[in-house]
């Protein structure tokens, strides 16, 4: 038997398929299981009083299943991940971790109906001072920030209009202020913000991560440790930590992430074509990636409540085809502000059904 030979050299770094199969799997050491298990206990017993395994004395401060997933997140990602009950409670979290009483952000405009209740309802009367910008006007988001501006917070492709964001031009006005890149709609497999020189990067795993529309969590990754730390004190001091279930159930959906964002983006490429011979359609957005597609339409609400395949309700990134009226539903609390979006708008998230029968029922629903 001829003797291994043992190499100095870092061992070569798989493809991101690869990664997405293997990251986060330890086999269980006591019975071999390739799948980490579901750990639904509260507590755990302690060996001595305050003597106890790693961080698993209480739930709220550790589990197991959840560390699984955390960590195949930050391996995809290339940082350290912390996990949410929601994307609400990330945001919160990041918001409280890096801003003091009085200090100031800088957000997208067209955000989110919930991330603008959170900040316009609830951090306002705790002093956050903040400016909407459109993150693609490189110039207008420089003038925003100000001396006590701490946190720079973008998504790429926006929501819901879907523009692409430079990221390195946003990096190089920073300033002293800390990056944030939500990016949910591109998922690591297209854009991993960390390599640019983010600081944090923001995912609602609730939809590609996940991807089959049956859970709610979120979570932030950063490359620096210190960073990291100060997220994992939020995370446990306020409790706003996933169950181990829906741990288990992104952990499970990312294992196809890959295939699944090949098949989305073929949805999508179809259904361009389609928009883009209609003639009442205006302003289709397709950044070219993901299954994220929007348009405007005279008689939007019309067309979203009149297909079969595509079901009307909010959310995306889960393997059924969606279709939403953003000003209406998802940013409809933003109504009358800068976050505002017009009435005529329509989000599609494109599924991985066959192409052919999404065009068709979508062409139906425009005629």
């Amino acid at each position: 038997m001829s003797k291994a030979v043992v190499s100095d050299q870092e061992p070569p770094r798989d493809a991101f398929g690869t990664r997405a199969v293997h990251a986060g799997l330890t086999p269980d050491p006591t019975f071999g299981s390739i799948i980490p298990a579901i750990h639904q206990t509260s507590t755990y017993a302690q060996r001595r009083a305050g003597e106890f395994v790693e961080d698993y004395d209480y739930a709220r401060s550790a589990n197991p299943t959840r560390a699984a997933l955390e960590q195949a997140i930050g391996e995809l990602e290339g940082g350290l991940a912390v996990t949410f009950e929601s994307d609400l409670a990330a945001q919160r979290a990041v918001i409280t971790t890096v801003c003091s009483a009085g200090e100031h952000v800088v957000l997208p405009a067209g955000l989110s109906g919930g991330a603008f209740r959170l900040v316009h309802k609830v951090m306002l009367r705790w002093g956050l001072e903040h400016d909407l910008v459109d993150p693609t006007d490189l110039a207008a988001l420089e003038r925003s920030i100000r001396p006590n501006t701490k946190l720079i917070w973008v998504e790429s492709p926006t929501n819901p209009a879907l523009n692409v964001v430079d990221i390195d031009g946003v990096i190089a006005r920073r300033r002293e202020a800390l990056v944030l890149v939500d990016n949910t709609f591109a998922t690591p497999v297209n854009q991993r913000p960390l390599e640019h020189g983010a600081d944090l990067v923001m995912y609602s795993t609730t939809k590609y991560l996940g991807g089959h529309s049956d859970v709610a969590a979120a979570a932030l990754v950063t490359a620096r440790p210190e960073l990291y730390e100060r997220l994992r004190f939020a995370q446990d001091t306020v409790g706003a930590v996933p169950g181990p279930f829906d741990c288990f159930l992104v952990h499970r959906g990312m294992r196809t992430l890959h295939l699944r964002m090949e098949a989305h983006a073929r949805s999508a490429a179809a259904i361009v074509e389609l928009l883009r011979a209609t003639p009442e359609v205006r302003e289709v957005r397709w950044p070219g990636f993901s299954g994220m597609v929007s348009f405007r339409h005279p008689r939007a609400v019309s067309v979203a409540t009149r297909t079969r395949l595509f079901t009307l309700a909010e959310s995306l990134g889960g393997i059924e085809s969606l279709i939403e009226v953003p000003q209406a539903m998802t940013h409809h609390s933003a109504g009358g502000s800068d976050a505002a979006v017009p009435a005529g708008l329509i989000r599609l998230s494109c599924g991985v059904e066959d192409p052919s029968d999404l065009v068709s029922d979508l062409r139906q629903a425009l005629a």
